[in-house]
């Protein structure tokens, strides 16, 4: 049986702001709790620093029902848009499994210095995908954008108030369908795998 299917991805098709957060609530958030648990263990044992989930709870709308959600995990109980962190999340058309900066993080220029002095994210699979913008669900692959275009979004975030750099995977909701627990966690641990090189090296750990 699929992990996520099409009952999840349906709810960013509800109209409304009440009916889509009940939906969210009914459906979604459930998947982002197991998860939150399950994976701030796994970040917890990997870097030796306590990891807390905060699981998206859009409280701040009023008009517009949320176009997605997510679990983020940080070593910050009380929030983590301050900090880089790891996102497992959904769109209406995909899961996307990320390391993000966000424009309220403190220190980005420091840590945009440090990713554009490393090889690591040239040396990522080609399946990875990266963004300027946590907002918007688009991404374009490493392999697509090259060295010059990953560096001109590390140069944004260092440069630029508002810039942001998000990075890690997008599964397509046609391929979600497919994939059991096992292979999604298969999936995502991965993933985090190879963005925690670049989380430590953010952080100049």
């Amino acid at each position: 049986m699929s992990y996520w299917n099409e009952k999840h991805f349906k709810v960013f098709e509800t109209p409304g702001l009440e009916a889509r957060m009940v939906a969210l609530s009914e459906k979604v958030r459930p998947k982002f709790e197991e998860l939150g648990e399950q994976y701030s263990a796994f970040f917890s044992g990997k870097t030796g620093e306590e990891f807390h989930p905060h699981v998206a709870k859009h409280m701040r709308r009023t008009v517009n029902p949320p176009n997605d959600s997510w679990v983020a995990f940080a070593p910050n109980k009380r929030g983590y848009k301050a900090v880089p962190h790891f996102q497992i999340g959904l769109w209406e058309s995909h899961v996307f499994i990320i390391l993000a900066v966000i424009y309220e993080a403190n220190g980005k220029a420091a840590m945009a210095e440090r990713l554009l002095d490393s090889e690591l994210i040239h040396n990522l699979p080609g399946d990875m995908v990266v963004s300027g913008d946590h907002m918007k669900p688009e991404a374009s692959s490493v392999d697509e954008l090259g060295e010059e275009g990953v560096d001109k979004l590390l140069e944004r975030l260092r440069d630029v108030k508002k810039g942001e750099f998000v990075i890690g995977r997008h599964l397509q909701r046609e391929e979600a369908d497919n994939l059991s627990k096992a292979q999604f966690d298969e999936l995502v641990e991965k993933t985090f795998d190879e963005l925690l090189p670049i989380y430590n090296t953010m952080l100049n750990k």
